[in-house]
C-alpha cells in the first residue's frame, strides 16, 4: 500500500516537472491564447476534483448525521477560504499576466514572485492529494484506491501546463533554460512535500477526515476564483477559456467516475 502511495504522491510533481520541460523544447513564449486554454483547463480540473474527489466523500462520509451531514463539509469548505486568504495576504506574489504583485511589499524580483504565485496555488492540491492518500490508509470507505489515482492523475494533468507556463515566461526574460526548468519544477515541490507530511500523520487525521477534505476543496475553490478564472478571461474576449474549462471539468469527472 505504501508504494501505491508515494506513487500517487509523485505523480502530480512529474507532470509539473514535464511541463517545465517544455521550455527546452519550445522556441517561443506560450501565446496568450494558450495561455487562456491551458489556465482554463487547470481550473475545470481543480473544480472537479474539488466536488467528487473532496467534497461529496466527505459528505459521504457523515451520512449517519442524516440531514446535517453537510456541516462537516461546509465548515471544512470555508475554513480552506479563509486560510488561502491568509496567504494570500502574507506571501508576497505576482500572478501571470499581472502589472501589481500582490500581498505585502517586497523588493523580490519579478520572476521570484512569479513562483510564488504558483507555488501558492500548489498547496492545496498537495494537501488535496495527501487528505486523500491519508484516507486510503486509515481504510476509509469512501476512499478507493481509484479514487485516489483519479485525483493524482488529475492534478498532474492540470500540473503539466502549469509547469509550462511558469518556465517558458522565465526563460523569456532572461534565465537560462537550466535555471527556468528548475525554477518551474520547484514550484510544484510543495504538492509532495506537504502531501507526504499529511499522509505520515495520517492516523491523527482520521477523525476530522470530513473537514480536511472539504478544506481542501475550500482552498482549491479558493485559487480557481481569485486567481485562475480571471486569468483565463483577461485581455481580449475570447469563450477559448471557458471551453477548455468545461473540457478539465468533464475530463476529472470522468477520471473519478472511471477509476473510483
Amino acid at each position: 500500500m505504501w508504494l501505491k502511495v508515494v506513487e500517487g504522491i509523485a505523480i502530480p510533481f512529474i507532470g509539473t516537472a514535464l511541463g517545465s520541460a517544455c521550455v527546452f523544447f519550445m522556441k517561443k513564449q506560450l501565446s496568450r491564447a494558450v495561455q487562456r486554454a491551458l489556465t482554463g483547463f487547470a481550473g475545470g480540473v481543480m473544480v472537479a476534483a474539488s466536488i467528487w474527489s473532496l467534497l461529496i466523500p466527505a459528505m459521504n462520509q457523515c451520512a449517519d448525521q442524516g440531514r446535517w451531514a453537510f456541516l462537516p463539509a461546509f465548515a471544512g469548505f470555508w475554513l480552506g477560504v479563509l486560510f488561502l486568504l491568509l496567504l494570500d495576504k502574507i506571501i508576497p506574489h505576482l500572478h501571470m499576466n499581472a502589472q501589481q504583485a500582490e500581498g505585502p511589499k517586497s523588493k523580490a524580483k519579478k520572476t521570484t514572485m512569479m513562483v510564488l504565485a504558483v507555488t501558492l496555488h500548489n498547496i492545496p492540491e498537495g494537501m488535496a492529494v495527501g487528505v486523500v492518500f491519508a484516507g486510503l490508509l486509515s481504510g476509509s470507505a469512501e476512499i478507493t484506491t481509484g479514487g485516489a489515482l483519479a485525483l493524482s492523475i488529475g492534478i498532474a494533468i492540470q500540473n503539466f501546463p502549469e509547469g509550462a507556463i511558469i518556465s517558458m515566461p522565465l526563460h523569456a526574460e532572461g534565465k537560462t533554460k537550466g535555471r527556468a526548468f528548475l525554477d518551474g519544477t520547484l514550484s510544484g515541490a510543495v504538492e509532495p512535500a506537504g502531501a507526504l507530511l499529511t499522509v505520515l500523520f495520517a492516523g491523527l487525521f482520521v477523525p476530522a477526515m470530513p473537514y480536511l477534505l472539504s478544506f481542501a476543496a475550500g482552498a482549491m475553490i479558493y485559487v480557481v476564483v481569485e486567481e485562475l478564472i480571471p486569468e483565463m478571461s483577461a485581455g481580449e474576449h475570447s469563450n477559448v477559456g471557458v471551453v477548455m474549462f468545461a473540457i478539465g471539468f468533464t475530463v476529472m469527472m470522468a477520471l473519478d467516475v472511471a477509476l473510483g
